[in-house]
């Protein structure tokens, strides 16, 4: 039986290698739905011999040629190598016998980035959109089908469904593993940007586990971000996602206590902030802004969290102003989440009144209905409205919806501290 260190250990090394794994795999066999098997082939040996002979030194790169040994038995099974002399050369039909150190060649080549390819294969067109981002989620950040539900607020077999039919069709439209050609780019674009988004929230904010961040994932996202900043620097969103993710990451280090508890924006020590990071994000900010006079919903989004960069007190923080972005982004992307970050901000700029008066306007949406922040952020409301027995309920209710153990605890503690008072 495996080890709870153990097994927590494997999923660790499996959260920060998967997608570089399946992603070079993907590039040779040219089939995501192949490539995911035989990396979990790879996984399923490490849970096998890793608990007798000791977690390796570099735990990566035995699964990246445990994969890659996976994958030349499966060529030779199914008589794949055969059919891809044409793409490998005429060099390697002649040395099948010395085969392993052409396909480690092959896989450990490093033109281009096989991650951002992987990311627009997964957003590839002949997918429905929110297949695209399920795919994408599920390859890139190694979550599970239950993390991405949660993060799309839709049922889990709903989100295991997108996932086998979106490879199933990647697999048999036959997707150039590849970069979008120009022409291409912009109707891919949108979907690439919210699912690299959605892969940093992931880590900015662990929707389960023991921990509060996943900061691999953070880092990922801003890398394939920048990248994808450099290959289209004429697109203002792109420059405008960049900076949001520069700004937010820059809290990281005060986001999280010694201990591993979570510090909420407010309660946080701002001179731990990264002043790096504020920097880059503001510049990516002001080079969104330069190409267009109409910014988008990730341009808005930088914008507010600009606000808060700037303040060195939360007291100093322009509520207005962020008010008034949370205005214009609803305009542009009407949603629930809009409108309940919204009324943090109108709390906070004009009471926890008229923040819980739109608080209340959100209690009957459906999509709402198991999020744990809208009990969060209602519980907040009361409580500073002293309506103490009323919050505590919120705060309960919302500790038994999270599925992350350091927000339960934050919650839990919250509705010990309503009685207290």
């Amino acid at each position: 039986m495996i080890s709870t260190d153990t097994h927590r250990a494997i999923d660790a090394v499996w959260r920060i290698e998967s997608a570089r794994i399946i992603a070079g795999l993907t590039r040779i066999v040219r089939d995501i739905g192949i490539a995911e098997e035989l990396a979990q082939d790879a996984l399923v040996a490490a849970l096998e011999q890793w608990p007798g002979s000791g977690i390796p030194d570099n735990p990566g790169a035995w699964l990246m040629s445990t994969a890659k040994h996976r994958a030349i038995d499966h060529w030779r099974r199914n008589k794949l190598l055969e059919r891809k002399h044409e793409e490998l050369g005429r060099e390697l039909e002649m040395q099948q016998e010395r085969s392993v150190p052409d396909l480690d060649a092959a896989i450990d080549d490093t033109v281009g980035d096989d991650l951002l390819r992987l990311v627009f294969i997964s957003c590839h067109p002949v997918l429905a959109p929110e297949a695209r981002v399920a795919l994408t989620l599920r390859l890139l950040g190694g979550l599970t089908t239950d993390e991405i539900a949660r993060a799309f607020l839709v049922p889990e077999p709903t989100v295991a469904q997108r996932i086998v039919r979106a490879k199933r069709t990647l697999s048999e439209a036959r997707v150039p593993f590849e970069i979008p050609r120009k022409s291409e780019l912009a109707a891919r674009l949108a979907s690439v940007l919210e699912v690299i988004y959605l892969v940093f929230n992931e880590g900015y904010s662990a929707t389960a586990g023991d921990d509060w961040m996943r900061p691999t994932l953070c880092e990922e996202a801003l890398r394939l971000g920048r990248i994808l900043a450099e290959l289209t620097p004429q697109e203002p969103e792109v420059h405008g996602l960049v900076a949001l993710m520069e700004i937010q990451a820059s809290r990281a280090a005060s986001r999280v206590s010694p201990s591993g508890e979570p510090i909420l924006l407010l309660d946080q020590d701002r001179a731990r902030w990264d002043h790096l990071l504020i920097r880059r994000g503001l510049a990516a900010l002001e080079r969104a802004a330069k190409l267009t006079a109409a910014p988008g919903p990730y341009a808005l989004q930088a914008a507010i969290a600009a606000c808060h960069a700037r303040a060195n007190t939360p007291e100093a923080t322009d509520w207005p102003r962020i008010v008034a972005l949370y205005a214009e982004l609803a305009k542009l992307m009407p949603s629930p989440i809009v409108e309940l970050n919204r009324a943090v901000a109108v709390a906070m700029a004009h009471g926890p009144a008229a923040g819980l008066e739109l608080i209340d306007a959100l209690i009957s949406e459906p999509s709402l209905k198991s999020y744990h922040l809208l009990p969060s952020v209602r519980g907040d409301f009361l409580f500073k409205l002293g309506r103490l027995a009323e919050a505590e309920q919120e705060f309960a209710r919302a500790a038994t919806l999270t599925r992350n153990a350091r927000e339960r605890d934050l919650l839990t503690a919250r509705a010990r501290l309503c009685t207290q008072n």
